[in-house]
């Protein structure tokens, strides 16, 4: 079943909130600062690596840096102009007032937004999702779970509630990739991979910048680069056999 790994996902999200939450109530603001910090170093380093191989990659194309590039650029214009990021913490508003109860300084649309874009972009949600979908294996979604249940109780700890509200965009999201692979399976190749990942990479270091409280990125904005960027590369090869 091609939701498997997805449920999986969602099951340790859920916990690891839970655990976070328990012990968030014992943790002092200065550990829960610095357990943000942590996470934005590692997000940072993670970023990196997925966008490196794009720039400096064995298999580098000519242009493929600047197909991902421009679908950066026009995925974030595309975004800009549907105010996907406005729409995002909206949602996350929604549940605040309905959840919080009136408790001051609640941060549920923050850790809503930044722990749904932590889970979901990123190469394990897009191999594992796709491997899922396309063979019904749970191997990359199960390490992903792993991961992300950890991520969860630092998350919770430090960002509070709104974390449970991530396991929704990751059943939506990631259960969403994984039917499309099921249903699209010979329309994925591995350059395809390589511009999408890239392309997430850049928009993690964005959510580095956030909880490092460098920048407050408009980060769902971005996400319509994960569309552009494979399709600019493919544009890149039409041209690379043109001029050949």
């Amino acid at each position: 079943m091609f939701l498997t790994g997805t449920l999986l996902n969602v099951a340790t999200v859920l916990i690891g909130t839970t655990i976070g939450l328990l012990a968030g109530a014992r943790v002092p603001p200065r550990m829960q600062e610095s357990l943000t910090t942590a996470l934005g170093f590692f997000v940072l380093v993670l970023s990196t690596g997925m966008a490196l191989p794009i720039v400096i990659g064995p298999d580098l194309q000519p242009g493929d840096d600047l197909a991902v590039l421009g679908g950066l650029l026009l995925g974030v214009a595309v975004g800009e102009l549907l105010h996907l990021h406005d729409g995002l913490e909206a949602l996350g508003s929604w549940f605040q007032r309905r959840l919080a109860r009136g408790e001051s300084g609640s941060r549920v649309a923050e850790a809503f937004v930044t722990a749904s874009l932590v889970f979901c972009v990123g190469p394990l949600t897009i191999l594992g999702s796709l491997e899922n979908g396309l063979t019904g294996d749970v191997k990359l979604l199960a390490t992903k779970s792993l991961l992300d249940g950890v991520a969860s109780i630092a998350f919770a700890a430090a960002l509070g509630a709104g974390v449970y509200l991530a396991a929704l965009t990751v059943l939506v999201f990631q259960g969403a990739m994984a039917g499309f692979a099921f249903l699209l399976r010979d329309a994925m190749d591995p350059p395809t991979i390589v511009a999408i990942t890239a392309a997430g990479g850049l928009i993690l270091l964005g959510v580095a910048l956030r909880l490092l409280d460098l920048k407050r990125v408009r980060l769902a904005n971005f996400l319509p680069a994960l569309v552009f960027a494979p399709v600019l590369l493919r544009v890149a090869d039409l041209v690379r056999g043109a001029l050949g």
